[in-house]
C-alpha cells in the first residue's frame, strides 16, 4: 500500500516574530522564577576545610542569625529542646553527638550555651557544621 507524500523542502523565508516571542517568554519566566519565595530559614554556615568528623550518630540543631533554635526543622524553645534532647539520649543505645548548624553571625556565647545544654542531658560531643570553599549554591544552606 502506497501513501501519498506531500512533504516538500521549505524554501521560503523564516519569520523572526515567533522566535522573538518565545525568547521573550523565556526571559519573563526566568525573571519571575527569581522572585518566587523560597521557604526555609537561611543559615549561612562558616567556611572551613579539613575539620575532623565523628563516628557517632548526630543530633542536628540549627541556630539562625537571630539566635532562634531549630530542631527537626521546627522552631523550638530552649526548655523544650532540653526535653527533646533528653529523650533522644534515653532512646539511643549508642552515644550521641550534637551537630551545631549555626549561622556564621551567631555569637560564640550562644553556641556555647547550646553545647552546655546538650552536655546537661548527656551529649558529650559537639561538632560545628561548616561548608567547604568550593560550594557556592545560593540555596544550599536553607533549612527546610
Amino acid at each position: 500500500m502506497k501513501f501519498p507524500r506531500n512533504a516538500r523542502i521549505f524554501r521560503g523565508q523564516l519569520d523572526a516574530a515567533p522566535f522573538a516571542t518565545v525568547f521573550f517568554l523565556l526571559v519573563i519566566f526566568v525573571m519571575l522564577a527569581s522572585l518566587v519565595y523560597t521557604p526555609g530559614v537561611h543559615i549561612q554556615l562558616p567556611i572551613a576545610e579539613g575539620l575532623p568528623g565523628t563516628d557517632k550518630r548526630t543530633v542536628p540543631v540549627a541556630i539562625d542569625a537571630n539566635g532562634q533554635l531549630y530542631y527537626q526543622n521546627q522552631w523550638i524553645e530552649e526548655k523544650e529542646l532540653r526535653g527533646r534532647l533528653r529523650k533522644e539520649v534515653e532512646n539511643s543505645a549508642e552515644p550521641l553527638a550534637l551537630l551545631v548548624q549555626a549561622d556564621k553571625s551567631v555569637s560564640y556565647e550562644r553556641i556555647l550555651r547550646l553545647t552546655l545544654l546538650a552536655s546537661e542531658v548527656g551529649i558529650t560531643e559537639a561538632i560545628s557544621a561548616t561548608r567547604s570553599q568550593g560550594r557556592s549554591s545560593p540555596n544550599e544552606n536553607l533549612l527546610p
